[in-house]
């Protein structure tokens, strides 16, 4: 029997995190399934879906203007049905719901962070029926990893190990849209590696909100460094995490950075601030002293690690001696990337009742003196594989130069390489090579391939 969905053409924009990159996975293999098609536009799309981030008003403000903007994009020649049929989902569709249709009334579906499985049923009633549809549900019990996916990679994975977040920092909204958090059973997580081994993926990124409490929920305790362990014996040649809480980075898992080959020196462990007072406000539940000594044990173990992080700037009542505290602590431990951002409020959060008066230019001139640091720092810790011979990953070519390929090095850095004479990307795209590198600069390396 042909499905309503059946030869029309999507496209899935994303914005936000890796779990929403997952999801949007997960949409993809949903309509594939069914018989639609990706196409690489809007324009060319019959269906349009939104897989949207409200961590930051940002996301809000973007999301608003393009799901506006469709109205005044003609629907492709040739398309099957009367209107271009426009999604939204993800955080904001969880948050909002209703009234996005009230706001946005071209809007076809809307759907939340709980019930993905639902889009194909309610895109199948938006085409064939028309109206609003709208459902939003409050809890899961299944894990999206339930769901057909098409990876944007072959030779690439997330794997989820949790949904949703316990921790409530004040500033923090996904709690709220996401839900509390859940484990998979570590079985059910060695096997699906195991499966994606064995199917050639030679990538895999561990996926939760907090990965380092997983297993809390289950088994009483948080039990991730099995899990990194039993996903290292499935023999998958890179095996990477995100995102790790401090409050709960445990020595065990630290020290697997020494003991794993699989397990790649690169580590996002976000600090959020380096001012003890700004950090009990925001409900971190670790200090300043406690951050840098895992900072410590991690490069005892791990001397080449490369570091990331995040950090607020502005958040309410922020002082510029907090500030500087922030600015010293990143001095400090020499981040190879910081993303920074300037605290967006997010209504519902008890960060959002905290009045501030700081005028936004001060906030300003601060995130700019941080930025300049960062920038100042990735540069110092990429000059450090100046002349050294790294392991990349390719991943395809350069969006400047379609003569150069672009990968990823054990590090996480981007690396570029010319194409070698005789050879195409699609030969080397899911590849490993060498290159010798030539040219350190601020946010890549680039080089030359080695035979």
């Amino acid at each position: 029997m042909t499905h309503a969905l059946n030869d029309l053409a999507y496209h899935v924009i994303v914005f936000g995190c890796q779990m929403n990159k997952h999801d949007s996975e997960r949409v993809c293999g949903m309509l594939e399934a069914l018989g639609a098609y990706q196409v690489n536009s809007i324009e060319e799309a019959d269906i349009v879906v939104f897989m949207t981030c409200c961590v930051r008003e940002a996301a809000d403000i973007r999301l608003y203007g393009q799901v506006a903007s469709l109205k005044n994009v003609p629907l492709r020649t040739g398309s099957p049905l009367r209107k271009r049929i426009v999604a939204v989902g993800g955080c904001i569709g969880q948050r909002d719901g209703q009234e996005l249709v009230e706001k946005l009334p071209h809007l076809d579906v809307v759907f939340g962070t709980h019930n993905l499985a639902s889009l194909p049923t309610l895109l199948t009633s938006a085409v064939q029926q028309g109206g609003h549809q709208v459902e939003i549900a409050q809890s899961s019990t299944a894990f999206p990893t339930d769901l057909p996916t098409q990876r944007e990679h072959s030779w690439s994975a997330w794997l989820p190990i949790t949904i949703g977040c316990n921790n409530f920092c004040s500033y923090c909204i996904v709690p709220y849209v996401r839900g509390r958090e859940k484990s998979r059973t570590l079985e059910d997580i060695a096997q699906e590696a195991q499966r994606y081994v064995n199917a050639g993926v030679s990538e895999i990124t561990l996926l939760g909100q907090n990965v380092n409490s997983y297993g809390r929920d289950l088994y009483g305790e948080p039990r991730f460094a099995q899990v990194l362990k039993a996903v290292a014996e499935t023999g998958v040649k890179r095996l990477r995490f995100a995102t790790s809480h401090p409050k709960d980075l445990s020595d065990e898992v630290i020290q697997l950075f020494g003991e794993l080959p699989s397990l790649m020196p690169a580590l996002h462990l976000p600090v959020q601030s380096g001012s003890n007072r700004i950090l009990e406000q925001m409900n971190r539940r670790y200090t300043r002293e406690h951050y840098l000594e895992l900072i410590r044990k991690v490069r005892a173990v791990r001397p080449d690690i490369a570091l990331s992080t995040d950090i607020i700037v502005g958040f309410p009542g922020e002082t510029e001696e907090d500030f500087q505290q922030t600015y010293d602590l990143v001095k400090e431990v020499g981040y190879s990337q910081v993303f920074t951002f300037i605290y967006s409020k997010r209504e519902g959060t008890p960060a959002a009742k905290i009045e501030d008066d700081t005028p936004r230019s001060v906030i300003q001139e601060r995130f700019d003196r941080l930025v300049d640091l960062v920038q100042a720092q990735a540069y110092e810790q990429n000059q450090k594989d100046q002349d050294a011979v790294v392991e990349v990953l390719v991943e395809g070519v350069s969006k400047r130069n379609e003569n150069l390929l672009v990968g990823k090095s054990p590090k996480n850095q981007t690396v570029h390489a010319p194409i070698p004479d005789g050879c195409s990307i699609e030969e080397l795209m899911g590849t490993y090579v060498k290159v010798k590198v030539q040219e350190a600069r601020t946010w890549y390396l680039s080089g030359t391939l080695l035979d």
